[in-house]
């Protein structure tokens, strides 16, 4: 037996202790709560506690799945659905919500769960404490404690052992070091059970996952239709740009050129004047040339990277802003690319619209996920759907299977938060 495993088993055993207080007590109370708050909707004051206690009750079955996952290794996956972007506050909003998480079929997952968890599950984790706590019971009855519990009562029984003499509670410790040596062994399989039973309640169907991708497909037709027109759109604007801007002083350019060469013998007065005029126009071409290819793909972008082509936009910009990034390393450049136009995005609209007069970004990446977090303190009342400048902010993170949320209560601040799944290289 080594020092490892026996520390694992007194680990893993506190552990059972914990989950099976924590199984009892909180599953429990959520079901009771849950079920009366679902039975007051026809009341109507359940359309407005449900969101609150299901709420609760996921972060209850969240917490349950980091605890698998950091104790036992065991990944218990959730598929609740998201809400739209553009779901409304207030009553109507709060209706909604609740119609939304009680066709959720995770919610009745859940449901189910808390069932198990407060009934079979506590048997499953409790075993893993009781196995050493049996035989620091086993040593006390052998120390002489079993003769005043004689006295009062007749004898104590100890798993099948009746302790009615010091011999028995002899015997008693000694099966009490048995119970100790095998929760040496299947303490830490205990805790790992008791996971592995959540995760069978918990975890979506086959048919349920079939649901669930046919859903993802749809929105990935969706978010693609989108990226083709944005790229077709995206297109017009550089043909447009090039005919007016560039094409239009390198013709003209060429055209001074053209009279140059006609006058620079009869006229060298006139021809040095289209020289300089000429130099202007290529000047300024090049220029727009420069600003045109930083609009398609700012060269600090592809030199340093998400991180510093942000605080290079932040330096540009009119407001005082703060930039905090943390980043391990970098992303495709088209989730750099996509995330670049969309903080830009976000920065302009809270400088056109918020009345803002500062404004932060913060940007890591953790659990495989790219998050940024553009907030000002302006007056707030911005809302993501059609029609609103943070439509296509949505769009754009939807072709790489990315969310965008938005927090913008009324007298500000403003939070717009987007989250791209990506790894870092």
């Amino acid at each position: 037996m080594t020092m490892t495993r026996l520390k694992d088993a007194v680990v893993a055993g506190a552990r059972g202790l914990f989950l099976t207080l924590f199984a009892l007590v909180g599953s429990i109370v959520l079901f009771v709560f849950s079920v009366l708050s679902i039975a007051f909707i026809l009341l109507g004051i359940g359309v407005f506690t449900t969101p609150a206690v299901l709420t609760v009750l996921r972060k209850y079955a969240n917490t349950y799945r980091g605890l698998a996952r950091a104790w036992s290794d065991v990944t218990i996956p959730h598929a609740y659905r998201p809400f739209p972007p553009d779901l409304r506050s207030g009553v109507t909003g709060q209706v909604e919500r609740c119609s939304l998480m009680l066709k959720d079929p995770a919610t009745w997952r859940d449901l189910q769960w808390l069932l198990v968890n407060m009934t079979v599950a506590p048997i499953v984790a409790v075993l893993a404490p009781s196995l050493i706590l049996y035989m620091v019971y086993g040593w006390v009855l052998a120390a002489g404690v079993w003769e005043p519990i004689y006295d009062a009562g007749g004898g104590e029984w100890f798993a099948f052992i009746h302790v009615t003499s010091q011999d028995t509670a002899d015997q008693a410790a000694l099966l009490g070091t048995g119970f100790f040596l095998l929760a040496v062994f299947v303490n830490p399989c205990l805790v790992r059970g008791h996971f592995l039973l959540a995760r069978a309640c918990l975890s979506p169907t086959a048919r349920m996952r079939e649901r669930e991708l046919a859903r993802r497909v749809d929105r990935l037709t969706e978010t693609r239709h989108d990226a083709v027109d944005n790229s077709a759109a995206e297109l017009r604007r550089i043909e447009r740009d090039l005919h007016d801007g560039a094409q239009a002083r390198l013709v003209a350019m060429g055209m001074d050129l053209g009279t140059i060469e006609a006058m620079i013998e009869t006229n060298p007065a006139k021809a040095k004047e289209l020289i300089g005029k000429a130099r202007q126009n290529s000047g300024e071409a090049l220029t727009e040339l420069r600003d045109l290819v930083r609009g398609i793909h700012p060269p600090v972008l592809a030199e340093r990277g998400l991180g510093d082509a942000v605080k290079a936009l932040a330096l540009r910009l009119p407001l005082p802003t703060e930039v905090d990034v943390e980043l391990a390393g970098r992303a495709e450049a088209p989730v750099e690319s996509a995330a670049y136009f969309a903080v830009s995005e976000s920065l302009t609209n809270a400088i056109k619209h918020s009345g803002a007069d500062r404004v932060w970004v913060d940007m890591h990446h953790a659990d495989g996920m790219l998050r940024i977090a553009v907030t000002d303190n302006g007056k707030g009342g911005a809302v993501a759907g059609a029609g609103s400048g943070l439509s296509g902010i949505e769009r754009r993170l939807g072709t790489f299977d990315g969310v965008l949320a938005v927090s913008s209560p009324a007298g500000g601040p403003t939070m717009v938060t987007m989250e791209i799944p990506c790894v870092l290289s």
